[in-house]
């Protein structure tokens, strides 16, 4: 089982690599449709209060291979953002007011020009969010300064962190991950991350390691706080406790363990209609390594692209017109409005 997580579903030309397979599997379920949940508390169709953050994957390669990972990536992936590309999106973001960028992948520092994109970013004065894997910093010597280079740039690091423990953390992520995430940890503390009394921002990812939903964010965050200070003197500012949607290879998971149904059922139980006020397909906008516009990076990975009549490339990009699209649905969703709800900044309501 492991040998074969060692590559992604992709490489294993396994069905749920392809997205009308698992577009079929989130069809089947037996209770109400997303679409007809909402309709029915009046929240049908969905639209954006506005498009505050520009989230790009910058490409499906990564030095990792999750066991829940929705984008399948992997270092047998090809996909990876061209310069051109880049280009497109600074140009779309000079025609725009969007302050904020959030860059993913993969490892998005894999990319080539990761760099380059970084400085022209933080040169037009953005802000500038990476999601960092942590065990990247350490991958290779041409990758032990990104922590000099995010500070220099003062970009906002969220990095995984599944568990403060090795076993729980290397179960997921892979043998070994703990121990190296735990040292890329301490080396962004050592430039200024986390520090109470510096400007430079790390916050750690939960996502549950079974089929069961997150805890209370603020009670996780107290414990790993305490326990990673405790126990390997590291501080950081805040813990997103993220749903995992069911999606490439967690769906596999899901499916192969025999918890489909039941997980989809928690996730249906669980439906909370102030959350479906507050996901981030509704200040956000989701950029494909290609170029292809989504409403987020869930329906990027499910090859949702935007609503008929919105511009659907990076080239097209209009950020009024966006303003005013359908954002497009399907049995996912049910994940992001599940309970105190999950976006990529962790929960979006109060518990």
């Amino acid at each position: 089982m492991q040998k074969e997580r060692k590559i992604s579903l992709q490489a294993q030309h396994h069905q749920l690599s392809r997205t009308s397979k698992q577009l079929a599997v989130l069809e089947e379920i037996n209770q109400q449709s997303f679409t007809d949940r909402l309709e029915k508390i009046d929240r049908f169709p969905l639209k954006p209060t506005a498009i505050d953050i520009f989230q790009v994957n910058m490409g499906k390669m990564c030095n990792q291979v999750c066991k829940h990972c929705h984008v399948d990536a992997g270092p047998d992936r090809k996909e990876i953002m061209t310069r051109e590309t880049m280009q497109w999106c600074l140009d779309a973001l000079d025609r725009s007011n969007i302050s904020t960028v959030d860059l993913t992948g993969g490892a998005p520092e894999m990319n080539p020009d990761f760099r380059w994109f970084v400085e022209e970013l933080s040169g037009r004065g953005k802000q500038v969010i990476v999601r960092c894997n942590l065990t990247i910093i350490l991958a290779n010597k041409k990758y032990h300064d990104l922590p000099e280079f995010f500070r220099k740039h003062k970009v906002e690091v969220v990095s995984s962190l599944p568990h403060f423990s090795a076993r729980r953390t290397d179960a997921q992520r892979g043998e070994g991950v703990f121990e190296k995430s735990i040292q890329a940890l301490q080396m962004l503390n050592k430039v200024g991350y986390g520090q109470p009394d510096s400007d430079l921002k790390l916050n750690l990812v939960y996502n549950p390691s079974g089929a069961f939903l997150p805890p209370d964010q603020l009670g996780l965050e107290s414990e790993f706080k305490r326990k990673l200070r405790d126990g390997f003197n590291i501080e950081f500012n805040e813990l997103y406790a993220i749903t995992n949607l069911p999606i490439s290879r967690f769906l596999d998971y899901l499916v192969v363990s025999g918890n489909y149904e039941d997980y989809m059922q928690k996730l249906v139980d669980a439906f909370n209609p102030t959350a479906a006020d507050g996901v981030m397909c509704r200040n956000t906008i989701s950029v494909g390594w290609d170029g292809y516009l989504y409403d987020c990076d869930f329906n990027q990975m499910l090859d949702l692209k935007l609503n008929g009549g919105s511009p659907d490339h990076i080239k097209d990009f209009d950020a009024e017109v966006l303003s005013k699209r359908e954002i497009i649905l399907n049995n996912h969703c049910y994940g992001c409005t599940a309970g105190a709800g999950s976006s990529c900044g962790g929960t979006v309501v109060n518990e």
